[in-house]
């Protein structure tokens, strides 16, 4: 096997979609580095590769000060695996700084493809498909992930984001507040037994979530942005026509539901109409 340094995807779920490649390099490779070696190990047991390697630990704590000894172990004339708890090295998962290093070492990198949640979810949606952004996990707090997903919102593109179970439902909420009532799709359990992918309006999806438990690791998708649907539109005016027929609610949520415009943005505005009249 040839020195160098092998960026291994591993099973996200099913352990039966590891290729016979991936199996090949781990096998041979005197060096695993990966995030957690306790689950790396277990990995190994499970697909029968032997346990006597070296295994070092490299995640976003340590790979600042790992990575130049995982080069000097290749230089050394070893080859390395780079594996994630699960699939693709890299991916929201350390590994760049170590790619970095390699390549200017002059080091042989080579890529061993298979399994990413985000590809997966994306494939289960129905959501476009030929142009897309991944960003990685939502921040925790609310002022964090309306702030997060503000830049967002005028994209021409799928936007793809990890989450969890137990954050779901707020992240959705905060999607809605910035996206609007949009189609949005919310995929659990990839490859596994209960494997599941929701695509909805939001509200649905509010709903559905309100009402079943969420469990599982989760990626959580939002359609493009639809330039055309309010261009031409005059928020303003259309507000007046509106509060001269109906209350403010149910004008704020006629335009919101029909025009899909952002219901805080309407509301605020016809308030702002209210207040001036």
């Amino acid at each position: 096997m040839k020195k160098g340094l092998y960026i291994v995807a591993t099973p996200i779920g099913n352990l039966n979609d590891v290729s016979a490649r991936a199996i090949e390099i781990l096998s041979n490779a005197e060096v695993i580095a990966c995030e957690d070696t306790r689950v790396t190990k277990k990995l190994f047991s499970l697909l029968g590769i032997s346990l006597k390697k070296n295994f070092i630990a490299l995640h976003n704590f340590n790979e600042e000060e790992q990575a130049p000894k995982i080069v000097e172990e290749v230089m050394s004339g070893k080859s390395v695996a780079l594996v994630s708890d699960a699939g693709s090295p890299l991916i929201s998962d350390p590994g760049y700084k170590l790619i970095k290093k390699c390549k200017e070492a002059g080091i042989y990198i080579c890529t061993i493809p298979g399994c990413c949640a985000l590809v997966c979810a994306l494939q289960l949606s129905g959501l476009p498909t030929n142009r897309f952004m991944f960003a990685g996990f939502i921040p925790n707090k609310e002022k964090a992930r309306k702030d997060f997903f503000e830049p967002l919102k005028k994209l021409d593109a799928t936007l793809i984001f990890y989450e969890t179970a137990p954050r779901i439902l707020k992240s959705l909420q905060a999607a809605k507040d910035v996206f609007g009532n949009r189609e949005m799709s919310v995929a659990r359990e990839i490859t596994k037994l209960y494997e599941e992918c929701l695509t909805a309006d939001v509200d649905e999806l509010i709903l559905h979530f309100s009402e079943k438990e969420a469990k599982g690791e989760m990626v959580f998708m939002v359609a493009p942005f639809d330039g055309d649907v309010n261009e031409d539109i005059d928020l303003e005016k259309l507000l007046l026509q509106k509060l001269a027929e109906k209350s403010l609610k149910d004008a704020v949520k006629e335009i919101v539901e029909t025009y899909k415009f952002n219901k805080n943005e309407v509301y605020e505005l016809a308030l702002k109409i209210k207040n001036d009249k």
